[in-house]
């Protein structure tokens, strides 16, 4: 799928923050985020909408999903929650149409709303905030490992 922006970066063809990777996904900055160190999780595979989606994928960005947002509460990014949010399909906002979930960082009294403010989407210092997440996932793994 060549002309898929997302499967580009799957490859490595194609610019991107990258903040995690492994065999079935690929992490990396939002570079229009809502908030600092908005994360997008993607399938290496290429699956436009979720209903073209294997299970097994789908279970994999979910898995690296959680694991970003566990990482993140951990890094100096100290978030306070999560959304994991999976836009499926034009009429759910999906603009990119290759299946991918956003990891959106929380803090107690951010004002973010879903749906507001989704427009005006900045980047936030893009090297700095995922070496702060990929400190993050260092310690988990090494949390997990004591």
């Amino acid at each position: 799928m060549s002309s898929c922006v997302f499967c580009a970066i799957a490859d490595g063809s194609g610019p991107a923050t990258r903040v995690y990777e492994d065999d079935e996904v690929v992490a990396f900055l939002d570079i229009r985020p809502i908030a600092r160190g908005h994360t997008l999780v993607i399938p290496r595979v290429h699956a436009a909408r979720l209903e073209d989606l294997d299970p097994a994928s789908g279970a994999a960005v979910f898995r690296a999903g959680q694991r970003i947002a566990r990482a993140m509460t951990r890094s100096e990014l100290a978030t306070d929650g999560t959304n994991l949010v999976l836009n499926d399909g034009r009429a759910a906002f999906q603009t990119v149409f290759h299946t991918h979930l956003h990891v959106l960082p929380r803090w107690g009294g951010d004002r973010v709303r879903m749906g507001i403010g989704l427009v005006r989407r900045r980047p936030h210092d893009p090297e700095t905030t995922a070496a702060l997440i990929r400190a993050g996932l260092e310690r988990l793994t090494a949390e997990e490992h004591q």
